[in-house]
């Protein structure tokens, strides 16, 4: 596989890490197994039990198992053949992932910065109104 097949590969296979990672890590359809993993991680006993339940609440810490479940399933390597190209594409995947996530979550504040912007313009528009007509009165 030649070289820019293999950067195009990496930047496909780091959507559905970001992806998974993100839906597991954040949005509401997992809101209470998200929970239960926020209150084991705080206040398990063991330092074991602890950390693997924080794995599910971090998207980057959970990208690192979801890279490495991708490399499984695609036998993706990048630059090197064996191992060393396993190691490079992993590490790759994670990275590109997190970029793909911070991108999102910007995004998304963005979004919703505009729309408590435009909510906050309807509410004064009401206001507006809501005076002209006692005026009027």
């Amino acid at each position: 596989m030649t070289l820019s097949m293999q950067i195009a590969y990496m930047f496909v296979l780091s959507i559905p890490v970001a992806c998974v990672a993100w839906t597991v890590t954040h949005e509401e359809v997992l809101r209470e197994s998200r929970q239960y993993c926020q209150e084991e991680s705080s206040r398990a006993r063991s330092l074991a039990r602890r950390k693997f339940f924080y794995l599910f609440t971090c998207e980057y810490c959970f990208s690192h198992y979801v890279a490495a479940a991708i490399l499984v399933i695609t036998r993706y390597r990048l630059l090197f053949p064996g191992w060393r190209g396993y190691l490079v594409a992993f590490f790759a995947l994670i990275w590109i992932a997190n970029q793909y996530m911070s991108i999102y979550n910007r995004l998304r504040l963005d979004i919703k910065h505009e729309q408590v912007e435009i909510k906050a313009d309807e509410v004064n528009a009401d206001e507006r109104k809501g005076s002209v007509r006692s005026e009027k009165s």
